[in-house]
């Protein structure tokens, strides 16, 4: 008979995964300490005990960290807005929660984690794919809407689609853009409100 094969030792050490998500948690907390910008990866390294070619072995650059950190913080505040979204029954209401939600949410990263939120804007300044990401899915969330309020009968049919959704893109953006809505903050919840009027009005048949 066969000897079974025996199988591996368990691992002492931490896994890759582990080391990147501890890299990570460091980083996360260090940034908000001192800025994204003001930090370099030696200053990481400092801070976790690690050789800065060690850092190097799971990450590239500085940005590559501050990405994976953007990333999360981006998710989070997509999965806030599909969930509020996702509880609005009318393509009308839908698109107010969208638009109130993603502003809502930008303004309390930029109030709660201010530091966090400069790397938002510098992710958003170049973009980093993150950020595109992050657009993307707000574009087809926009266009989802705009489709269910034209098979409901909420919103003309005329305009052709990707026009329609374009537009409203572009009127959402400075209140969602990390970096566009550091320069509104002041007047961002009265404008999200008018101008969720004014969309909507526009989009009436």
């Amino acid at each position: 008979m066969n000897k079974p094969t025996p199988s591996a030792p368990p691992s002492r050490g931490p896994t890759e995964h582990e080391v990147r998500a501890q890299i990570v948690d460091a980083a996360t907390e260090y940034f908000s300490r001192y800025g994204y910008e003001k930090t370099t990866v030696s200053d990481l390294a400092k801070e976790i005990g690690f050789s800065k070619a060690y850092i190097y072995k799971f990450f590239d650059s500085k940005q590559a960290i501050g990405e994976v950190i953007c990333a999360n913080r981006l998710a989070t505040i997509i999965e806030t807005v599909n969930r509020a979204v996702s509880e609005a029954g009318s393509a009308t209401d839908k698109f107010r929660r969208i638009f109130k939600v993603l502003t809502a949410s930008g303004s309390q990263l930029f109030f709660q984690d201010r530091k966090l939120y400069d790397i938002a804007a510098v992710a958003a300044g170049t973009p980093w794919p993150s950020v595109k990401g992050y657009e993307q899915q707000i574009r087809q969330q926009v266009s989802d809407i705009v489709l269910l309020g034209r098979e409901t009968g909420e919103f003309e049919r005329k305009t052709p689609l990707d026009e329609t959704v374009n537009a409203i893109f572009l009127v959402m953006k400075p209140y969602f853009n990390p970096l566009l809505l550091q320069h509104n903050l002041d007047s961002a919840e009265e404008a999200t409100i008018q101008l969720t009027g004014l969309v909507l009005r526009s989009l009436a048949p």
